[in-house]
C-alpha cells in the first residue's frame, strides 16, 4: 500500500487502534537529553576549506549519546577535515521535536554563521505531525532557499528518513503505519534532491534495532559514526559544488 490514497485508507480503517497507540506512546516513551557540548567550532588549523552547517531535529542534536563528540556534527566535521586534509568550520543548529516547518522558524531565531554546505536531518517529526509528502517537499524547498539566503550556502545534503517500521517501542499496527508514511516522505524527498542536483543520504542502512539508543528511537553510539562517515563521503565527493571560488 503506497501513496496518499493508500495511507488515508489505512488511517481511516485503523484509526480506532492508531490513535490510542499514539497516545500511549507519547505517555510512555523514554525521553533522553540532547548531547552536551559546544555546538560550533573548528577542526584543524588555518583557513577552513569548508564552513559546514548541520541543521535538524533530535538526531542532529545528538540524542542517544552523551556528548557532541559522539554525535553527528562534530564527528562529521572531523571526517571531512581528514578527507580534505584541511580545516573545517562547523555549526550545529538542532532542536528536539521540530519538523521542517519549525526548522524554518528556528533558523530565523539563531545567529547563523556563513556556510558553504548544509546537512539536514529532518522528517521524522513531519511523519508524526502527518505532513503530506507534497507539503513536506515544499517546506524543504523553502528551507533550502532560506538557508541559501541566510548563510550563502551553495550545496546541501538532505538526510532521508529512517526505517521507522523497525522501531521496537512502537506497537503494531502504528509501527507499520509510521513506516509506510516515512517511506512516502522519503521517496518524495529523494526525488526532489535529484531534480535539484542536491545531495541525499539514505538512512535505510540503519536497520539493526540493537544499535539504537536506550529509548529504541535514536541512533546509538555505534550508529552516529557510520552516519557521519557516509555524510563525509558525500560532502567530499560533492566538493566542487560547495567549494568557494
Amino acid at each position: 500500500m503506497n501513496g496518499a490514497a493508500g495511507l488515508l485508507a489505512a488511517k481511516v480503517a485503523l484509526g480506532p487502534v492508531l490513535l490510542p497507540q499514539a497516545k500511549w506512546l507519547r505517555r510512555n516513551a523514554l525521553r533522553l537529553p540532547e548531547a552536551a557540548g559546544p555546538r560550533e567550532g573548528q577542526v584543524g588549523d588555518g583557513e577552513p576549506v569548508l564552513r559546514l552547517l548541520v541543521l535538524g531535529d533530535s538526531s542532529a542534536a545528538g540524542v542517544g549519546v552523551a556528548d557532541q563528540a559522539q554525535a553527528l556534527a562534530l564527528p562529521l566535521a572531523r571526517a571531512v577535515s581528514q578527507r580534505m586534509g584541511a580545516a573545517v568550520r562547523w555549526q550545529l543548529v538542532a532542536r528536539t521535536g521540530i519538523n521542517t516547518l519549525e526548522a524554518r522558524a528556528l533558523i530565523r531565531r539563531v545567529a547563523l554563521q556563513p556556510a558553504d554546505a548544509v546537512v539536514t536531518a529532518l522528517g521524522v517529526n513531519d511523519v508524526t505531525s502527518q505532513t503530506a509528502a507534497a507539503r513536506f517537499v515544499d517546506e524543504t524547498a523553502l528551507l533550502w532557499s532560506d538557508l541559501q539566503q541566510f548563510t550563502g550556502a551553495r550545496w546541501a545534503v538532505f538526510c532521508g528518513l529512517p526505517p521507522m517500521h523497525l522501531l521496537r517501542p512502537v506497537p503494531h499496527p502504528l509501527r507499520w503505519y509510521l513506516g509506510r508514511y516515512a517511506a512516502w516522505l522519503d521517496g518524495s524527498l529523494r526525488a526532489w534532491t535529484q531534480e535539484r542536483g542536491l545531495g541525499y543520504c539514505a538512512l535505510g542502512w540503519a536497520s539493526d534495532p540493537s544499535s539504537l539508543a536506550d529509548d529504541g528511537f535514536h541512533p546509538g553510539a555505534g550508529l552516529y559514526p557510520e552516519w557521519s562517515a557516509r555524510l563525509a563521503d558525500l560532502l567530499f565527493a560533492g566538493c566542487t559544488r560547495w567549494a568557494r571560488p
